[in-house]
């Protein structure tokens, strides 16, 4: 099948759904795909972890009235197991669950604090060339004084695996900036085949994990274990940073908005706006206000008042400085 057949086929959406916040957000996330995107032709799976030796309490969806929503909505709630990952490292799921979807069929994986804005048909997905999310701030590695740097670091996981590390790098960018790495947020990412590349993505991460890397001594692992590898599986699979055109995923078609305060305090009007919209419909909010910082945020337009707190046009460069003026005031809720 060629790359032009495989960017006009059918797709099928994922997010994570579990007991807690997450439940609510990929309600939240369903009604947004639904009302934003009512061209989409593919399958909405909401991905929930099943009860395990990996998990102190059941983290299934534990609000009846979420679950019903869901499949209002049109998701199917879709178990997975978790051998290796579960509850000590939850970034996990977004590796286990890709066994639980319909192999063959190309799937976008999306964090559940994300908001659709447009068509997903608009997307020029190419699910040949698998891509992630750029919107990503330098947090791994953290180089030490005496070395290895960014270069020693990377190339070591590169040449574990048996990938060209010289065509992964970006020249535009300085040597020894992170980033002329290959570096992504695992907000979304996409593939041809999830049975693929989440075999790739688990093989690679318990490699990692359980073998760490002579020049990864100074180096956490965790919580950035799945970041670390993504770059590793989208490379080994043919695709990269330029595989996605920008603008559209993390712009005008779907926004991680990672918490509700920080969606307020410097997400753009049309985002807040959307968010709103598809929050309103009284069967979406009476399930939404149950969970504290969507009842406050959206529901009790605290939402505005922490927003005022913020020039949009001039927001601080680091999110921390936001989330510590959101903190001063009251606003942080999670």
């Amino acid at each position: 099948m060629t790359s032009k057949a495989l960017k006009s086929q059918a797709f099928n959406v994922v997010v994570v759904g579990q007991n807690g916040r997450l439940q609510y957000e990929a309600a939240l996330f369903a009604a947004s795909l639904k009302a934003k995107s009512p061209n989409f032709t593919g399958k909405l799976y909401v991905a929930e972890p099943a009860p395990g030796p990996r998990w102190e309490k059941d983290p299934r969806i534990g609000n009846p009235e979420v679950r019903a929503l869901l499949e209002d909505l049109g998701a199917e709630i879709l178990p997975f197991e978790t051998p290796v990952f579960g509850e000590p490292y939850a970034y996990g799921n977004k590796i286990e669950l890709l066994s639980a979807l319909p192999a063959g069929e190309p799937f976008v994986f999306f964090d559940t604090d994300t908001l659709i804005l447009d068509e997903l048909s608009k997307v020029p997905f190419d699910f040949d060339k698998p891509s992630a999310s750029l919107r990503v701030e330098g947090t791994w590695p953290i180089p030490p004084l005496y070395g290895p740097q960014y270069t020693g670091i990377w190339k070591s996981l590169y040449d574990r695996f048996g990938l060209d590390f010289e065509s992964s790098l970006d020249l535009s960018q300085p040597d020894e900036y992170w980033r002329r790495y290959s570096y992504f947020n695992a907000g979304f990412f996409y593939y041809r085949c999830p049975k693929v590349f989440g075999e790739l993505f688990l093989e690679y991460a318990r490699s990692v994990s359980d073998n760490p890397l002579d020049e990864l001594a100074c180096q956490a692992i965790y919580p950035w274990l799945d970041q670390i590898v993504l770059p590793l599986v989208i490379h080994g699979l043919g695709g990269g940073r330029d595989a996605l055109p920008a603008g559209y995923l993390d712009g005008s078609v779907s926004c991680h908005y990672r918490l509700m305060p920080l969606l307020y305090a410097r997400e753009s009007d049309a985002v807040m706006q959307v968010l709103e919209e598809v929050a309103a419909p009284n069967k979406i909010k009476k399930v939404l206000k149950q969970y504290d910082p969507f009842k406050r945020m959206i529901y009790q337009n605290r939402g505005h008042k922490a927003r005022a707190l913020f020039d949009q046009a001039h927001l601080p460069r680091k999110e921390q400085a936001i989330r510590n003026m959101l903190k001063k005031n009251g606003y942080w809720l999670r």
